[in-house]
């Protein structure tokens, strides 16, 4: 249903009223998800720059335990960057004021749709005299 011009005309004011105050957007934007994912992803980088730096120190002056710490932390960072970013792209994190485009769902289960999956799409939307 279609808004009125009188509640359009509302709607902008308010619209520009908020755009205007700073402390609605730094809460906004505190509370974005994907601010949050996008915070543990570069946290999740500086982890694996500490555990890379461990490795090598451990390798230089010869303390196995030293390296293999080193590694272990650099290999749990890196998983847990990869879930972040996992859930940084999923398509139930929204921005309040954002433009975010609605995503068409996985393929089946929640994954990535496969080449089967993709194939049958194709084959849906082909041109209707190739059948």
């Amino acid at each position: 249903m279609p808004l009125s011009e009188h509640e359009q005309r509302l709607f902008e004011q308010i619209e520009r009223s908020l755009a205007e105050d700073p402390k609605f957007a730094s809460a906004v934007r505190a509370s974005d998800p994907r601010f949050h994912a996008r915070r543990r992803l570069l946290v999740a980088a500086g982890v694996v720059i500490v555990g890379l730096a461990l490795l090598v120190y451990g390798a230089v002056i010869k303390t196995p335990p030293l390296a293999v710490a080193g590694f272990v932390v650099m290999l749990a960072a890196l998983g847990f960057g990869v879930q972040s970013h996992r859930r940084a792209q999923s398509p139930d994190l929204h921005v309040v004021g954002g433009t975010t485009t609605r995503r068409r769902p996985r393929g089946r289960a929640g994954r990535r749709p496969s080449i089967l999956d993709r194939m049958e799409d194709r084959w849906r939307q082909r041109p209707e005299g190739h059948r």
